[in-house]
């Protein structure tokens, strides 16, 4: 049994939207790194379901590269976040815009 496009554009657009307002909304950078995943996820559904559906293993391979990438990203803000927070001792964004320490 197969799952309907339907069901998975709308899982994928609401993954979107939760994303998005996660990194507009919220201070913690931790919190906005979780966001940016979350929005990177909902495309790579995006990308699988229309791979899916044109019958095209073009989606599922350059989804493959998106979860390569973000993890390359992950590792190096995350990496940047440590540092931040060893510096700045916070993990609010508002406090972290100065580019002195």
């Amino acid at each position: 049994m197969a799952i309907p496009t339907s069901h998975l554009l709308l899982l994928s657009a609401l993954l979107f939207i939760i994303g998005t307002v996660g990194f507009l909304i919220r201070r913690n950078v931790l919190v906005v790194l979780m966001s940016i995943e979350l929005i990177l996820n909902a495309v790579n559904i995006n990308l699988v379901t229309f791979s899916r559906n044109f019958a095209s293993l073009n989606g599922q391979i350059f989804a493959l590269f998106v979860i390569t990438v973000t993890a390359a990203e992950v590792a190096v803000a995350l990496a940047i976040v440590v540092s931040l927070v060893r510096n700045r001792e916070t993990v609010d964004t508002e406090k972290m815009n100065l580019m002195k320490w």
